[in-house]
């Protein structure tokens, strides 16, 4: 009795203080003197830390991407600096002559400023340095790129001019073979004056142009600022100069200047393929801002966009940077593309920077020669992997030392765990599979949160996209559920993996069940941790396969974490007991993590919120729900894989109930904000996109069309939700729904708003074109000649069914001259689309020869869709629409692009069996 009271008080003992006796299956006694310590853990201090970590992610992202240098004056900057009050001064002008889109008067009132300007630059350059003015206007030429935003596309164009300044040291003659290219476009879509998009790049351009005519005399090669037109109808003015300039075979490197929202930090989002430029740059510049994440986003084809950089690319095999404004997306291409809206110090970020890039590799011995001897493994082994480190340093190294280092590090990770794996036996190997189960559950509940969430509130919200105006509102609205997501996620994991360790031990270990218990807890606690290396490693492993340059993010996340890991939990005695985790180990372990991506990440969320604003790129396509569920998955993804480490510390702390009680609070709260409208889903200088066109559909395809073609005004937006509101406060008589589809060649509106109210006037007979076919001759090879007539439209496009025709040219009837020659051609969903723009003296009268399939259904069997399909677009403003534009809601704003008409279109279209 004695003997068993000792044993219990033993036991008891060991219990409370954390020491305990292990007796082995020999019967030999074994003491472990090891303090298992309290494993909950203060609610103050997890509150702390949680304010420590969403205050140093602000700060980053603000540090690396809101501190502007100070604008300086012309003084201030000298007669060899940048100034930004010279360069706003341009950007000022331009904007005034209002939006100046192809073929309109107010860019060639543009044009001639930025002409007179270059001219001044030309007049007070330095007198050892010569410098060329030269008004470029371009031929006819077509424009057909293999990749990206434009396959199955042919982009014509016609009476296009540019202004084209070279900056040369007059007494080194090799300079003038030997250039490099800063390039930006003046013109603008219909909608916007443009302050961003890219007047700010053109005031750039020309202060850079002045301060390098003063330095220019100490430099080994040409600079040649191009100043073109045609960009946003396709490309065009890159696309003629490259193929048409005398100039441009000196071209040996090319910098394009781009603008994706208004102001702020102008970074690199695309770099090489010769990565001589970037790391250059990264040498050179004084607030070097570019992260390859944007780089791998934009190759990826996820931002649906193209810039003159792709022509230099794939048309002239230049090698160079891309740099664009990202700030308040959701500005780009309407009107609130504005010059009140351009934030301080964005000009003198890239014109410092610039300025110095430019007398760098203008002064510079070596310079690269291009890449057309490389093989296409060598160049994927050249691409550089470049990041700014809090805008003030730049990191760039190549994919071949990235191959190494990230080969070294998943090497030894593997055989880390592969050695741990082994000692551990089979319940380290399920403990690691129930930890991985862990994050996936985390993964599961994280987008199924924001899924319902996305999904709930188009039903209960003025708008589907209610946070466009205030981005702030996503933290609650899908940071909160996703969090929620992400931790219930991982306790279930946490919950499994306790009961199988707990079992494991009960079965090894002569422990009292309470020791057992707390080893249990603090063991599950260790593998979460863990299991955050492991699913980076596995993410390293995949980036490095494909050569992801945004696999660098993957290597912070793995090793710091792992290292500190290492450093204060590991310990190569098993005998040992687990210790609650250290929180020194997590506050070093991602120290690191955080200060390489909050910014980037926080950049990115605020990047996709502006986009939704033009997220239907075929209004009424996509469900209402899919652009919140595509903001909510990149958070919930994001969350997941970063709070990993920190969510294992929480399952033991008194912390938990208080955390989840108050994300639920802030989601709560947000939800009722929006559900309210307190805060307005858009504002006046956050506004949805809208399009207001005046239609005469002449195609005769209508069931409801007659001999006379129909006219009327259809409203539309490439921003989610329907447009009752709006119809209702313009008061036409607008009928909204998905049976008043329009087919715009370009893209189909499967949802708007129709009215005819006034339709029949402002257009006459004779704006609609005309398609008659000349010839059908039916041989061996089926072919037909259609004459097409634009009457005065200069901007058209038009769709061939590649169904039935297999090959096709263009021709300008008037002149002879052939436009698009017969060759391979691409198609998307059946059809090749020829996109034409142009001045004012542009072609109109077209000879298009069509050759025919063999196996064409007009031999075959009937069809329902047309052999061409037409819409041409006149910049006129009809009484009705006028109207309607004077009533439109202040949050509302005309969206252009280079697939979207003006506001008056006719459509037109010839079928198959004609």
């Amino acid at each position: 009795m004695r003997q068993r009271r000792e044993t219990a008080s033993a036991a008891s003992k060991g219990s409370s203080s954390g020491e305990a006796s292990e007796k082995p299956s020999d019967g030999v006694e074994i003491r472990t003197n090891v303090r298992l310590g309290n494993p909950r853990r203060s609610s103050y201090v997890w509150l702390a830390l949680l304010l420590i970590i969403t205050y140093s992610c602000s700060s980053i992202y603000n540090y690396q991407f809101q501190n502007m240098p100070m604008p300086l004056t012309s003084e201030q900057a000298g007669k060899r600096g940048f100034s930004e009050i010279e360069a706003f001064k341009h950007v000022k002008a331009l904007t005034e002559f209002g939006p100046h889109p192809v073929g309109s008067d107010a860019l060639h009132s543009a044009l001639q400023y930025v002409l007179t300007a270059s001219q001044t630059i030309k007049k007070t350059a330095h007198w050892e340095v010569d410098v060329e003015v030269d008004l470029f206007h371009a031929k006819s030429g077509a424009n057909r790129l293999v990749s990206g935003l434009f396959m199955g596309k042919t982009l014509v164009y016609s009476d296009l001019s540019h202004v084209v300044v070279r900056i040369l040291p007059k007494y080194v003659s090799e300079a003038r073979e030997h250039s490099i290219l800063v390039s930006s476009h003046i013109d603008t879509v219909f909608s916007t004056e443009g302050a961003g998009d890219c007047s700010s790049c053109v005031g750039v351009m020309l202060e850079l142009a002045r301060g390098i005519s003063q330095w220019a005399h100490g430099l080994k090669r040409g600079v040649i600022f191009l100043f073109n037109t045609g960009e946003e109808e396709g490309l065009d003015g890159a696309h003629s100069f490259i193929t048409q300039h005398p100039w441009s075979s000196t071209v040996r490197m090319a910098i394009d200047l781009e603008a994706m929202g208004i102001g702020g930090k102008s970074s690199i989002f695309q770099a090489g393929p010769n990565p001589w430029a970037i790391e250059n740059f990264a040498l050179a510049a004084k607030y070097p801002s570019g992260q390859t994440i944007a780089q791998d986003l934009f190759a990826s084809g996820a931002i649906k966009s193209a810039t003159d950089f792709q022509v230099y690319k794939e048309v002239a095999g230049l090698s160079g940077l891309d740099f664009a404004y990202v700030d308040n997306t959701a500005v780009y291409h309407t009107k609130n593309d504005k010059l009140e809206l351009l934030k301080k110090g964005s000009l003198q970020h890239l014109g410092e920077n610039m300025l110095a890039f430019l007398l760098h590799i203008g002064a510079a011995a070596d310079f690269p020669v291009g890449n057309a001897t490389e093989s296409e493994d060598d160049i994927s082994n050249n691409n550089a992997i470049y990041f700014d480190i809090l805008g003030t340093y730049m990191v760039v190294y190549r994919q071949k030392l990235a191959n190494m280092l990230h080969n070294s590090v998943i090497m030894q990770s593997l055989l880390i765990w592969t050695t741990s794996l082994v000692m551990g036996g089979k319940p380290a190997m399920a403990s690691l599979a129930l930890s991985c189960l862990s994050v996936f559950l985390m993964m599961f509940f994280s987008l199924s949160f924001v899924f319902l969430v996305a999904f709930i509130l188009p039903l209960i919200c003025s708008s589907p996209v209610p946070y466009v105006s205030s981005p702030w509102l996503v933290i609650g609205l899908f940071g909160a559920p996703a969090f929620l997501g992400a931790f219930t996620g991982q306790h279930f994991g946490y919950l499994l993996l306790k009961i199988y360790l707990l079992n494991v031990h009960s079965k090894r270990r002569q422990l009292p069940v309470i020791i057992q218990a707390d080893i249990a807890k603090l063991e599950a606690e260790r593998w979460l941790y863990k299991a955050g290396s492991f699913v980076w490693l596995i993410l390293l492993t995949l980036g490095n396969y494909f050569k992801i340059g945004s696999s660098y993010l993957a290597l912070v996340w793995l090793v710091s974490p792992t290292f500190a890991y290492g450093f204060f939990e590991a310990t190569l005695t098993p005998a040992r007991l687990p210790k609650p985790l250290k929180l020194v180990t997590l506050l070093i372990g991602l120290a690191i993590p955080i200060l390489f991506s909050a910014g980037t990440f926080v950049r990115l969320a605020a990047t996709v919120v502006g986009g939704m604003v033009r997220l239907d790129r075929n209004p009424g396509g996509t469900p209402e729900w899919l652009g919140n569920f595509l903001i909510g998955a990149f958070i919930a993804v994001v969350l997941c894989l970063t709070l990993v480490y920190l969510l294992s510390y929480v399952h033991l702390s008194g912390f938990v109930y208080y955390l989840i009680r108050n994300f639920q609070v802030l989601f709560g709260l947000s939800l009722a904000i929006v559900s309210s409208g307190v805060v307005p889903p858009f504002s006046e200088d956050t506004a949805r996109a809208v399009n207001v066109v005046h239609v005469v559909d002449a195609t005769g395809r209508k069931p409801y069309a007659s001999q006379n073609p129909e006219s009327y005004v259809s409203l539309f937006s490439t921003t989610p939700g329907k447009l009752n509101k709006e119809a209702e406060q313009i008061d036409e008589g607008f009928a909204c729904g998905r049976d008043q589809t329009v087919d715009f060649v370009t893209f189909l509106v499967k949802y708007g708003c129709r009215t005819n109210n006034d339709a029949s006037s402002g257009w006459n007979e004779s704006d609609i074109p005309t398609m008659n076919v000349e010839s059908d001759t039916k041989g061996n090879r089926r072919t037909s000649r259609v004459s097409i007539n634009t009457k005065g439209s200069v901007r058209w496009v038009l769709a061939i069914n590649t169904n039935e025709i297999e090959d096709f040219e263009l021709k300008d009837a008037e002149n002879s001259e052939e436009l698009v020659s017969v060759d391979e051609k691409t198609n998307v969903d059946g059809w090749h689309i020829i996109q034409f723009s142009g001045g004012k003296n542009a072609p109109t009268i077209f000879d298009l020869n069509l050759y025919w399939r063999s196996d064409s259904t007009q031999t075959t069997h009937e069809t329902d869709s047309p052999l061409l399909k037409l819409r041409t677009d006149v910049d006129r403003i009809t009484p009705i629409t006028e109207r309607v534009l004077s009533k439109l809601p202040r949050w509302c704003s005309l969206f252009g692009k280079s697939t979207s008409p003006h506001t008056l279109a006719f459509l037109k279209d010839l079928p198959v069996q004609f």
